[in-house]
């Protein structure tokens, strides 16, 4: 399939200034060679590590729940890169968005590409963890595929606008807000369009159950599980990695047995698998991200004070 080499015009949307400003600064920004914008990307993280405290203090709790054993120095200093490559990532967002597909295709290497390219056509569903690089790697994916996404509304209409173009720039790429339902979800999937799917995500106890992730009990929604019985899909762990001199995403051998006929085990078997890759690259899973934010009855939120 074919990419068109510009992106797809973002509609005028009614917004602050500021919001306009501030995407086209991005944009600007994403012209700069790699290294400079990382430069840039890596001295923002520090003023943000210092300054958004209350995503910081989020950080560092959850790494302490998952990380009791690790000193306070080195959870620190996971937590100070992770906001590194977060920056990093939302600068270098936008040359996936707007910028030239050559480009795309320079800055992101594929691993194991025949374990995607033998199931596509089939119902498939690419398990995809939220670690920073997570953007880069989808949209490089779907450059020469057909894609579906689980997309949540920004509240910042402007930049709402922008992603959504972004995201759907490429033919047969669609983005489904969370507010959808599974109808149209499964009847893409059994069309043959792979859903990326990231399901680490604390979004309530709707669908959720609540299973280990890194001894915590954290509530993890069952969709996957539940989408691969409706569907028959073929789970394949999809995980992006941002390097030094770009992006690694990196395909996994396909799940057998899965979901089988435990949802409880299935689930666990998820947080299992993000447990390992976290363990790979600390500093660039969404630590930043409120884990643990649902908690069963009785039991009071870690971040209950931090306000």
């Amino acid at each position: 399939m074919s990419a068109p080499d510009s992106p797809r015009p973002v509609q005028p949307v009614p917004g602050h200034l500021l919001s306009h400003l501030g995407v086209g600064l991005l944009k600007a920004l994403s012209r700069l060679p790699l290294p400079i914008l990382r430069a840039i990307g890596n001295a923002l993280g520090t003023v943000a590590w210092w300054v958004a405290w209350p995503r910081r203090r989020v950080t560092l709790i959850n790494l302490a729940l998952c990380f009791p054993q690790m000193s306070q120095r080195e959870r620190k200093r996971i937590g100070h890169r992770h906001f590194q490559w977060f920056i990093c990532s939302i600068l270098e967002r936008f040359i996936f968005w707007t910028g030239p597909v050559d480009r795309i295709r320079a800055l992101v290497t594929i691993e194991n590409e025949s374990l995607f390219t033998e199931h596509r056509g089939k119902p498939l569903i690419l398990l995809a963890p939220h670690f920073v690089g997570i953007d880069g790697c989808g949209m490089r994916l779907a450059i020469n595929s057909p894609y579906c996404a689980i997309y949540q509304h920004q509240k910042d209409p402007v930049l709402d606008a922008q992603m959504l173009a972004g995201r759907t720039r490429f033919p047969g790429a669609v983005v489904l807000s969370r507010q959808e339902g599974v109808r149209s979800t499964v009847r893409l999937i059994r069309s043959g369009v792979p859903l990326h799917y990231s399901p680490d995500f604390d979004v309530g106890i709707r669908d959720a159950i609540f299973v280990p992730f890194f001894g915590v009990p954290a509530a993890t929604v069952t969709s996957m599980a539940r989408l691969a019985q409706l569907t028959g899909a073929t789970v394949v762990p999809w995980v992006s990695q941002m390097t030094r001199h770009g992006y690694v995403g990196r395909f996994y051998p396909p799940w057998t047995d899965f979901p089988g006929d435990d949802i409880e085990a299935a689930t666990r078997r998820l947080n299992a698998f993000v447990e390992e890759r976290v363990l790979e690259m600390p500093e660039q899973y969404m630590w930043s991200h409120r884990r643990f934010k649902t908690r069963p009855p009785g039991v009071p939120s870690p971040y209950s004070h931090e306000r």
